[in-house]
C-alpha cells in the first residue's frame, strides 16, 4: 500500500478538505478608491466625447467610439480589480480542535 499509516478506508490525504486555514480577505475602499475613481473618469470621457461627437453629421460614430472606449477599458480594470482581490486574501492558520494540525 502508498499509504500505510492511514486506516483502512480512510480517504488520501491529498484528496481531503483544506480544513487548518482560514480565509480572510482584507480588502478595504481605500484599495478600490483609486480604481472606482479611475472607472468613473473613463465614463465621464467616454460620455463626454460621444456628447461631443453627436453633435456631428454621423451620430452613430459617436455610438461607436462610446462603446469602443467602454469595451476597450473593462478588461484592464477588471483585471487591476481582480489582482487586488486576490492579493488581499489571507489564509490564516486555525489554532483549536478539529484543525487537522498534528
Amino acid at each position: 500500500m502508498a499509504n500505510d499509516s492511514a486506516p483502512a478506508g480512510a480517504a488520501p490525504s491529498a484528496l481531503l478538505p483544506a480544513q487548518g486555514f482560514n480565509l480572510r480577505c482584507t480588502l478595504t475602499f481605500g484599495d478600490i478608491y483609486a480604481q472606482i475613481l479611475i472607472w468613473m473618469g473613463v465614463i465621464f470621457a467616454s460620455l463626454a466625447a460621444g456628447l461631443a461627437l453627436m453633435g456631428t453629421s454621423k451620430p452613430i460614430v459617436a455610438l461607436m467610439g462610446v462603446g469602443l472606449i467602454l469595451v476597450l477599458s473593462l478588461p484592464f480594470l477588471l483585471f487591476a480589480f481582480t489582482t487586488t482581490l486576490l492579493n488581499h486574501i489571507a489564509l490564516d492558520p486555525r489554532n483549536g480542535p478539529g484543525s487537522g494540525a498534528a
